[in-house]
């Protein structure tokens, strides 16, 4: 079983941003099962106004059947990282995770629950996302031959309640697709991530954008697998690229055997 996460650098434009997927898919090993993330904004990344044109109604529309088609041609479990989706009667959308199995269907979907309204010192300094997006309500998990997987979307890395309800919920693998900023990615991007690997004893793969976008934003890149020990397998500093590694089973049933943290746990 392998686990790899794509980290590219998206710009306004489907077409563009799918050429630089399409490149990396075609790369990809042939060892199967294989599960593949995509970052947050993989096929969109710009303004409101952007997002807005470009959000899809879930289960419609050309990105999600280009996303089924690529499941389908390489027989890989693909999860596409965040992408803006439509809600019924709103000015507002979602940003969402989306689950395809190998043979194209989509097996669940998630909506960002914690949204990014901070400011950061860095070229862009404000960022609302609740200006265009709504949050989502209910932790998602997707079952799929790596075990469960634990759904979760970039900001939500700083909030550690939502990967302890989806491991006490069975999670196996947790999925970090972000677009993390250059300036809190440097501070705080791996140091979360081996955190949330750590304490939930889950495989955690994460997916980040990886440079200077067109709107002149800087993502930290850093695409990483990490085991439940904390170990970093595999990474990438920056720019487009995959990083890959192997899931062993033994190694979480061993470690929740020998240090059973979650059967342990008095404040629920």
């Amino acid at each position: 079983m392998w686990l790899a996460a794509i980290q590219l650098v998206s710009g306004r434009n489907w077409q563009d941003n799918r050429e630089q997927i399409a490149a990396e898919l075609a790369l990809l090993p042939s060892e199967r099962p294989l599960l593949v993330l995509l970052p947050e904004n993989f096929a969109l990344f710009g303004e409101r106004q952007g997002y807005l044109d470009g959000a899809e109604t879930i289960g419609e529309g050309p990105i999600q059947q280009q996303l089924a088609e690529w499941a389908r041609d390489y027989g890989i479990w693909l999860v596409a990282g965040a992408m803006p989706t439509t809600i019924a009667g709103s000015d507002h959308i979602h940003t969402s995770t989306l689950v395809f199995d190998p043979s194209g269907e989509r097996k669940g979907h998630y909506h960002k629950i914690h949204l990014f309204d901070v400011d950061v010192a860095d070229n862009h300094g404000r960022y609302r996302e609740s200006e265009t997006f709504s949050p989502g309500e209910e932790p998602v998990l997707v079952d799929s031959p790596f075990g469960p997987l634990g759904l979760s979307i970039c900001y939500d890395l700083r909030f550690p309640e939502l990967y302890r309800r989806l491991a006490r919920a069975g999670a196996r693998v947790l999925l970090v697709p972000a677009a993390f900023t250059a300036v809190t990615g440097e501070a705080h991007w791996e140091p979360l991530l081996r955190a949330r690997a750590i304490e939930n004893q889950c495989y955690l793969v994460a997916a980040n954008q990886g440079g200077t976008h067109e709107t002149g934003r800087q993502t930290w890149g850093h695409s990483m697998v990490i085991d439940p020990w904390g170990r970093v397998l595999a990474s990438l500093d920056s720019g487009c690229g995959t990083v890959l590694a192997p899931l062993d089973p033994g190694l979480m049933d061993e470690l929740q055997r020998t240090m059973p943290v979650l059967g342990h746990a008095r404040l629920l």
